[in-house]
């Protein structure tokens, strides 16, 4: 049985950062290892190292036995070993990456310390000290010691910094590194010099002197972080405020047109607004006019803002060219114009540039160029309408009509006539009054002397022969007033009021010769007279008289037809007998008073025998036509005459009492009793009287 030996091993691992300067840093890594067999105690100063990058760091071990033991050698590797299988193949002082930076403590017997330079990330990991004994024994400190790497950052905070503001600046490592380092800060590559040993730098009040680039190193070490670059905002508000326009040069009516606003300003502008005048327009950096007008000439500014304040651009007038627009005329002296005096027309226009020059016309025809057209007496030849053209280069463009009205008191007036030709009655006429003053004031209408109404015209809806007549108007006016010439109404109409008169020699008597005068009122005057005889159909004679000799065979009633090209009109039948005695040469009426005469010679008594023997023949007659069964042409051309229609100048009343022969008892038969005229009447007592 082998005895057991107590091996005490106290291990003191020192880990230092060593650079150009002649500082290091220790750690003390204490761990307690009980060999069970050999009775080693090993101890490391630290289980973590955190090393910065390019430092030299010292992991500290040392060992201690119970019984005396002899320590041969001591091995640092980055493996963990099996007992009894690790050997000197994985010391890192072997290893061609380390040998060069691994330096091992100098008294084996206490001190198994490792020193490793120039660290770099790829030198992280665990790190593991072998102790071998005469006795070829192996024994590894357990846990082993682990190793962290880091670089260092500047974190600035906040990043935009502005004048009076604070900003802290932190050196930071991605480890804690192991000791308690002293920092160096540097700016623009320069130390500061300053008691600045944390690894903040807090820096108050900024100003524009603060600004730079900023980096941070731990004392005693070569390595520096990257820099970070401080910028100071300034504080004040916009400057420098202007406005661009695009496209630069002229700019033309109809194309589009881009406005800038530019500033300097820290911290940046906010927000533009623009205006037009004092009145705003939008926001934004730039203000766009698609097609641009006239309208939009003007002066335009920006106002940049920032936090710290605002402030306006200078104005930037925007001058749009165009062709002449808006063109017109003026005339003076205004209101109404007098033949005699002068007249001055000016043409307007808006344009830009200005109009180059003015062209005038009266209607269509060129009369002269300027921007005024003087006429210096004017007469009524000048009245007609106006108008100019304005023209400049980028174009042409014609005013509207000013009409031009030159007055004239003494201009003639004259009537027209519508529709033109002849005037037939029952038509429409309209009379028409035009006038050379300018302007009539008014127009009234005469026939003859008679007023009849105002107006510029006189419509005669249905014209009729008593229409005829002469028309004139007169035109009235502040000026004056005149009339027109007179013109004649014509009024055609076909044949009326036609009558038939009876004329001979001598006495009407069966022998004589008898003359029918046909009367007629016409216009044009009646063209033909056409004479009948009731109950033939074909003419007996033409024109305006018709003679013949009175017999038995020629008695009967007679009746004429007026025509002209308006029409025809037949006069009411008269008879004339054989035996029927007519005093020749004498009107209807003369006889009529004949007979009046007559009647008041005979007395009262001959006219009440005679009223009583009429009336006793007509009975008679009566009863004759009833036995007859029938109703004589001439019965019934007396029949239809209306006694309240007869008037003095009808045919009949020309017939008077005279000593004839007595008709034939039948003649008067058919006469009914209640449409007997008076005339008849007077035939019967004369009758009766002889």
């Amino acid at each position: 049985m082998k005895t057991s030996r107590l091996l005490r091993v106290d291990l003191a691992v020192m880990v230092s950062f060593r650079s150009l300067r002649p500082a290091s840093l220790l750690f003390l890594l204490v761990m307690t290892v009980v060999e069970s067999q050999e009775n080693v105690d090993v101890r490391y100063t630290l289980h973590s190292v955190c090393a910065l990058r390019g430092s030299t760091v010292t992991m500290g071990c040392s060992h201690r036995y119970r019984f005396i033991a002899i320590t041969k050698s001591v091995f640092w590797s980055k493996e963990e070993s099996v007992v009894g299988v690790l050997n000197e193949s994985s010391d890192l002082a072997l290893d061609p990456e380390y040998r060069d930076r691994v330096r091992y403590g100098r008294d084996t017997r206490r001190d198994c310390s490792l020193t490793l330079s120039d660290v770099t990330e790829h030198d992280q990991g665990k790190y593991y000290a072998t102790i071998i004994m005469t006795s070829e024994r192996r024994v590894q400190g357990r846990g082993g010691v682990s190793l962290s790497v880091t670089e260092l950052q500047v974190e600035m905070v906040p990043e935009s910094v502005v004048e009076g503001g604070e900003v802290t600046l932190t050196c930071k490592s991605t480890c804690s590194l192991t000791n308690a380092p002293i920092f160096t800060w540097y700016k623009n590559g320069r130390d500061l010099h300053s008691f600045y040993w944390s690894d903040r730098l807090h820096l108050q009040s900024v100003s524009q002197e603060d600004a730079g680039s900023y980096s941070c190193a731990v004392q005693g070490e070569s390595y520096r972080s990257p820099a970070v670059t401080l910028n100071v905002h300034s504080v004040d508000p916009p400057k420098s405020v202007s406005v661009s326009v695009r496209p630069s040069g002229e700019i033309v009516e109809g194309g589009p047109v881009i406005l800038t606003c530019s500033s300097d300003a820290n911290p940046a502008v906010e927000d533009y607004a623009w205006y037009k005048g004092t009145t705003l327009l939008r926001t934004g950096n730039d203000y766009f006019i698609g097609r641009i007008s006239s309208e939009d000439s003007g002066e335009y500014k920006c106002k940049a803002r920032n936090q710290y304040g605002e402030k306006y651009s200078d104005g930037a007038v925007l001058n749009v060219l165009y062709p002449p627009k808006t063109v017109s005329v003026s005339v003076r002296p205004s209101g109404k114009i007098v033949e005699g005096g002068p007249v001055t027309l000016t043409c307007s226009s808006d344009a830009n540039p200005a109009v180059e020059d003015y062209a005038w016309y009266k209607g269509t025809t060129f009369i002269g160029i300027g921007k005024q057209y003087f006429i210096r007496r004017a007469s009524s030849e000048d009245s007609g309408e106006y108008k100019c053209e304005a023209r400049n280069r980028y174009g042409e463009k014609n005013s509207d009509g000013a009409t031009l009205i030159i007055l004239d008191p003494t201009s003639r007036v004259f009537v027209s006539i519508s529709p033109p030709g002849e005037i037939v009655e029952g038509g429409s006429v309209t009379l028409t009054c035009s006038s050379d003053a300018n302007p009539p004031v008014e127009y009234t209408w005469f026939k003859g002397v008679i007023f009849m109404r105002t107006g510029k015209t006189y419509t005669i809806s249905k014209i009729s022969s008593e229409d005829s007549g002469e028309y004139k108007c007169k035109s009235s006016s502040r000026y004056g007033e005149k009339y027109s010439n007179k013109v004649t109404l014509q009024v055609l109409y076909a044949p009326k009021s036609v009558s038939v008169s009876i004329s001979s020699s001598g006495e009407i008597v069966e022998g004589g010769v008898v003359t029918l005068s046909c009367s007629s009122d016409a216009n044009p005057p009646v063209e033909t007279y056409t004479w009948y005889k009731v109950n033939e159909s074909s003419p007996v004679g033409s024109g305006q008289s018709y003679s013949f000799t009175l017999s038995s065979r020629s008695s009967g009633w007679f009746y004429c037809v007026a025509q002209n090209k308006f029409g025809s009109q037949s006069a009411a039948a008269v008879p004339l007998t054989s035996d029927v005695s007519l005093f020749s040469g004498h009107s209807f009426s003369y006889m009529a008073v004949c007979i009046a005469v007559g009647v008041g010679l005979c007395g009262v008594g001959v006219l009440t025998a005679g009223l009583f023997c009429m009336r006793r023949m007509m009975q008679k007659r009566n009863a004759a036509r009833r036995q007859d069964g029938g109703t004589r042409a001439e019965d019934v051309l007396y029949a239809s005459l209306e006694p309240m229609t007869r008037t003095p100048n009808d045919v009949y009343s020309t017939l008077a009492t005279g000593p004839h022969p007595r008709p034939p008892e039948d003649t008067y038969t058919a006469l009914e009793p209640q449409t007997i005229s008076p005339d008849y009447n007077t035939l019967t007592a004369a009758r009766k009287h002889h």
